[in-house]
């Protein structure tokens, strides 16, 4: 979809997205080996009581699915930010999924301008664990596409 097509407001819904346990703890054990992500006696002792997912991992798990919506399609020509804030844990096993709604747009010429998604992921109980924010520069639709 091109930028001059988007309105504000507009919102896509993500397939469900399962978090499993393998693939969580081999993310961790690369990308974030905290106890916390690696090692089960020790979640035990905190709060949470388990393990949790690695924070990027959740969003990128959900992430994967909102691409398969290809929201933008050829139009899209980069992305410019992303920001994201975790609200609550995410466990193995949960099944997220997520809304995304285009909450801004920002002409910036005459070929492109920036579509803001904000994206809230919920797990299946309905509790929203995170929400982020992204800015995609998305090309203008000319008088010859």
């Amino acid at each position: 979809m091109y930028f001059n097509e988007l309105k504000v407001g507009m919102t896509v819904e993500t397939a469900p997205a399962l978090i499993e346990k393998e693939k969580m703890m081999a993310f961790a054990r690369e990308y974030d080996s905290i106890p916390l992500h690696t090692d089960e006696e020790y979640a035990r002792s905190t709060p949470f009581g388990k393990l949790i997912a690695p924070g990027v991992m959740s969003f990128m798990t959900v992430w994967a699915k909102y691409l398969e919506v290809d929201f933008f399609g050829d139009a899209l020509l980069a992305g410019k930010s992303t920001k994201i804030e975790w609200l609550k844990p995410v466990f193995a096993s949960d099944v997220l999924t997520g809304r995304a709604t285009v909450t801004r747009l920002v002409k910036r010429n005459e070929r492109n301008g920036l579509a803001e998604v904000s994206i809230a992921v919920y797990n299946q109980e309905g509790d929203r664990v995170m929400e982020s924010v992204t800015e995609a520069v998305v090309k203008i639709k000319t008088a010859t596409e």
